[in-house]
């Protein structure tokens, strides 16, 4: 499995992923709305895609995420498919309102 840092660039609202030598395997795009982080897009380089990097990019996401006292609202498929399978992630989920 490739190893994966995952960085938080507010500049750019997205969650990066980087191998150790600083290349973009991918991001977890995001709006903020209050304190909810709201996944919108989740994408891994075609040449990276079946190595476990989104994974690992949405589980380090939510954990920074969880680190700041916010919740989330999964709009993207990928994310939200992600805590479905991960009970232990479920919390930080806030039900999206209605627009």
């Amino acid at each position: 499995m490739t190893t994966v840092l995952v960085d938080d660039v507010p500049e750019l609202e997205r969650f990066e992923a980087r191998d150790p030598s600083g290349n973009l395997l991918g991001f977890a795009a995001y709006t903020l709305d209050g304190t909810t982080v709201v996944f919108i897009h989740t994408e891994v380089g075609p040449e990276h895609e079946g190595q476990g990097i989104a994974s690992q990019l949405v589980r380090a996401a939510l954990d920074l995420v969880r680190a700041r006292g916010a919740d989330v609202v999964a709009l993207c498929p990928y994310t939200k498919a992600w805590i479905a399978k991960h009970p232990d992630y479920q919390d930080l989920v806030r039900v999206a309102r209605a627009t």
